[in-house]
């Protein structure tokens, strides 16, 4: 009922909300009532807190304070909360009805009212009263001379109870500090679910105490303690979020086969001329861990009885590092090359009547249910785990879509109406670098498909996916941030809230915001520039960044073989986000033109032609003492020489044919340098 009138209020404030254009909350919550008057704040400002949560909150609250006062600047005089009810006469008073259990279906609604002399959130539990102070924050405003809270009445609840992302340690190692400031985006973007992909082809990053070989041999001596595991746990319990480790099995076991090659599945030839196996055989396969890109062939053997007896003590071992509910074994991507030409496992095959690799992959992840269970955890794996004969317990988590020939959402389907829970990744790749719209309007909940209430309580929510084959612990926050931030809006605002033009005004400021966490997707774009011109001034490089995006959908590092795993990406490219800022500004007056040509809108595209003119010069002055700007010269040549041309059209002067035009314009659709392309190509061809 509470959640009905919730919605019923969102409905009747929601021609409001859009005249709202001074806030900037993001995920938008359920609903918004602003009201006369503000709560101005002054160096008395104190917090208080009340009811039965989590001690969480009190950490939360401290961060709350210092993060308000960094902002503000007042240096508040109250310092640390450590316990309840410490000044009932503070002005935000917390109450919180229970302490919060972290996990999916928690409560974490919260109810936050400003008043001119006092502000309240009301709360079931602590992770509600969390989410009420990262939206307290957000409407944070400032005249000349103080900062206030507009006054208002904010209703707000999540829309899916699985709001995540996955980041990829395995192929670029990511040290404690990303894994931390990474954790504390989710949080202040209200996501609850940090899914932890610690062990693949490229490497096993968990310090293991009984099986040491496995970070000798498999992780070049770059893995997680556990000591430094648990604290990462701690941090993020502390922050409200759940984490999800993965190991991923039985294909991806290039690293595991390392330091274990008896369990692998691949058959060598003696030189004798005779087959063994390297299950009862003399001679074993020798594995080594990847260094490039890709989907490769070693695989776990699952007619091997070592192999479930090896799984089961790394379970023993990892399991209790992590106390959330769910464990994520992969299962994705097995190829089966190894298993169609080993003997020993087609005949393991007939002899349990399995018929086909899929079958016999669902047998091996069928062992691994009671090895997780007995830790309390729920199985969890990647959309081929699917099939007839799979636990109902299993979460099937959603990846493919159309890159992979398979129809969007198709799995999420498939899998609710098998009565599977799903977490959706498919659109929500932020990886493939494309833009942010692309992952805003990608719903969780597919439309037009037949499900009924049940099916639809099965999808637990999504999950923004980052694989790192093309991320360091430079580069990484730049690919997560800012676009995840708009997943998390998907994932927790209601369903019509898709105001794409609004979302990148909110965008804007919330990535600017996030900063302040210590996320470094906006400072290292400078680090990497000034790397780039050999410490020079990086302004024409930081100009040619607003308009060249990286390569899209996996097209950088052909072959998956043009960077390994130890690259340091310090690139022109890697400076380069999705959304380059002038593109957007560059269509928007393109527009502005074509609709109406007056000699201000006129002079407004032709801006732009000139700055792209005269940026092309400073580059190539730059390149003179900067080896690395050279590979990005060809294309601002092709950028610089249209806008030459186009200033031309643009008065009525140019003499190139329509076909030689349409030529020049054509060279700005280039992918052939600097692993960018521009991203200014679309509105260049209007103009023509």
């Amino acid at each position: 009922m509470k959640y009905l009138l919730v919605l019923l209020l969102a409905g009747l404030t929601s021609s409001a909300q859009i005249q709202k254009e001074q806030l900037n909350l993001m995920p938008w919550p359920q609903s918004v009532v602003l009201n006369d008057g503000n709560f101005t704040l002054t160096k008395n400002f104190k917090v208080n807190v009340t009811g039965n949560p989590n001690p969480r909150i009190f950490g939360g609250v401290t961060r709350f304070l210092r993060r308000l006062d960094g902002r503000a600047g007042i240096f508040f005089e109250q310092g640390f909360i450590t316990k309840l009810n410490e000044v009932p006469t503070a002005e935000l008073q917390i109450n919180c009805t229970k302490s919060g259990k972290i996990g999916l279906y928690e409560d974490e609604s919260y109810h936050l009212d400003i008043k001119q002399n006092k502000i309240t959130i009301n709360a079931t539990s602590d992770l509600g009263a969390l989410h009420g102070l990262e939206t307290l924050l957000q409407m944070l405003q400032n005249n000349n001379a103080s900062f206030y809270f507009p006054n208002a009445q904010i209703l707000d609840f999540p829309r899916f109870t699985w709001r995540g992302l996955m980041i990829d340690a395995s192929r670029h190692f990511q040290p404690v500090d990303v894994i931390k400031r990474n954790i504390d985006g989710l949080a202040a973007m209200k996501m609850n679910v940090f899914h932890w992909h610690l062990v693949d082809d490229q490497g096993w990053r968990i310090e293991m105490k009984k099986h040491p070989k496995l970070i000798e041999l498999a992780s070049d001596g770059m893995y997680y303690t556990q000591e430094e595991i648990k604290n990462i746990v701690k941090y993020a319990d502390e922050r409200g979020i759940l984490i999800v480790p993965e190991i991923d099995v039985p294909g991806h076991g290039s690293a595991i086969l390392t330091a274990y090659p008896e369990i692998g599945s691949k058959v060598i030839t003696l030189t004798g001329g005779t087959s063994e196996k390297n299950i009862q055989g003399t001679a074993i396969a020798t594995y080594g861990v990847e260094r490039n890109a890709g989907i490769f062939s070693p695989t776990l053997d699952p007619s091997n009885p070592k192999t479930y007896q090896l799984l089961s003590e790394l379970f023993d071992e990892v399991c209790p590092l992590f106390p959330g509910a769910y464990f994520h074994i992969g299962g994705d991507e097995n190829e089966g090359k190894d298993w169609n030409a080993n003997p020993k496992i087609q005949a393991f095959k007939k002899k349990n009547n399995l018929t086909t690799n899929h079958e016999l992959q669902t047998y091996f992840t069928m062992q691994l249910v009671p090895m997780l269970k007995k830790h309390g955890k729920q199985l969890m794996g990647w959309e081929e785990i699917l099939t007839k004969n799979m636990s109902k317990e299993a979460i099937i988590h959603s990846w493919r879509g159309p890159n992979e020939g398979v129809v969007a959402g198709q799995s999420l389907v498939d899998a609710v109406k098998k009565g599977y829970k799903t977490v959706l990744s498919n659109g929500f790749y932020i990886d493939l670098m494309y833009p942010v719209e692309s992952h805003y309007l990608n719903d969780p909940m597919p439309k037009g498909a037949d499900l009924s209430t049940e099916e639809k309580a099965r999808i637990l929510g999504g999950e923004a996916t980052m694989w790192t084959e093309l991320a360091s612990a430079t580069t990484i926050d730049s690919r997560v941030w800012p676009r995840t931030a708009a997943i998390a809006e998907r994932l927790w605002s209601a369903e019509n809230i898709t105001d794409v033009e609004n979302m990148r005004k909110r965008l804007d400021v919330v990535s600017f915001r996030l900063e302040e966490l210590g996320l470094t997707h906006i400072r290292n774009k400078e680090v990497i520039l000034r790397n780039v011109a050999n410490n020079q001034n990086t302004k024409a490089l930081d100009e040619f960044t607003n308009v060249c995006e990286p390569l899209k959908g996996y097209k950088r590092n052909k072959g998956g073989t043009e960077y390994q795993m130890y690259s340091p990406l310090t690139l022109f490219a890697d400076a380069c986000t999705p959304d380059a800022k002038d593109s957007l500004a560059f269509d928007a007056a393109v527009a502005q033109y074509l609709a109406n040509k007056t000699p201000e809108n006129k002079a407004n595209v032709a801006a732009f032609f000139n700055k792209w003119i005269a940026m092309n010069k400073g580059l190539i002055e730059l390149s003179s003492t900067a080896p690395l700007v050279q590979p990005i010269l060809p294309l601002s040549k092709k950028l610089s020489e249209a806008s030459q041309e186009l200033l031309l059209v643009l008065d009525s002067k140019s003499t190139l044919k329509s076909d030689d035009l349409k030529s020049l314009i054509e060279q700005c659709n280039s992918k052939d340098h600097a692993d960018v392309e521009l991203s200014v190509y679309e509105s260049l061809k209007k103009l023509i």
